[in-house]
């Protein structure tokens, strides 16, 4: 998963990104403003960042400028306002912006940018300290065609038996009513938690019910939340 920073003057937007990013399993990181933001980028290196145009003491434009003007765009950034125009978003591509969001900001278009930001195949320059050499991420998408055919030389491998919840599964229906209904409730949610490696956004949105409901809701059939939990393993 990604390190992401979210730069927002408004405490409730800097939250409501934070909730959501971090429940895609991406690591979060805050600032309020440009000079927290310079600090936070220095500090992290981020994979991303999600930066608003207008603040208080210096804008994101301005912001992205400078970044680009010291060779510092060694990652993707998402603009982001409320009284953005076709000029503003143009302006922010021109200065090295992957992308522009208008607020309010649709949970789809945030998901969906950040998705494609972070699958953009560019390298990544680290400043070694002390001025070191230069380190690139490995692209390892772009090796996919370089890997062996199967029988040159090495045999095939076998397909992985499928692991986690099944989309078809048995239950035992001579029982108590509830008890038959809690088993298959559970099955569900386990199924789709597996099936979207554990984001309570995307499965609160497949299911049609609001976080905290479903929260409670697999609190009380007793899923364990923390196996699927995307990155858990990382």
């Amino acid at each position: 998963m990604a390190t992401i920073l979210v730069v927002d003057d408004e405490l409730g937007i800097r939250g409501l990104l934070s909730d959501i990013l971090s429940d895609e399993g991406h690591t979060v990181e805050l600032a309020e403003n440009a000079a927290e933001a310079r600090a936070a980028r220095e500090r992290m290196r981020p994979d991303l960042v999600l930066l608003d145009i207008w603040m208080p003491d210096v804008d994101g434009i301005t912001l992205l400028k400078e970044w680009g003007a010291a060779n510092l765009l060694t990652m993707p950034v998402i603009m982001m306002s409320g009284h953005g125009t076709i000029d503003t978003a143009v302006e922010a591509t021109k200065f090295g912006a992957s992308a522009f969001l208008e607020k309010p900001i649709t949970l789809q278009k945030l998901l969906r940018s950040v998705e494609q930001a972070l699958a953009k195949p560019s390298p990544r320059p680290a400043a070694a300290p002390g001025g070191g050499a230069t380190i690139y991420r490995l692209d390892t998408a772009a090796l996919a065609h370089d890997a062996p055919m199967p029988g040159a030389g090495i045999a095939p491998m076998l397909a992985p038996l499928p692991t986690g919840p099944q989309s078809e599964q048995s239950f035992d229906l001579d029982r108590p009513l509830r008890e038959a209904r809690d088993s298959f409730e559970k099955s569900y949610f386990e199924f789709h938690l597996a099936k979207e490696n554990g984001s309570m956004t995307r499965v609160a949105e497949k299911t049609g019910l609001e976080r905290t409901h479903l929260y409670r809701k697999l609190k009380q059939l007793g899923v364990d939340l923390s196996r699927n939990k995307r990155g858990s393993a990382m």
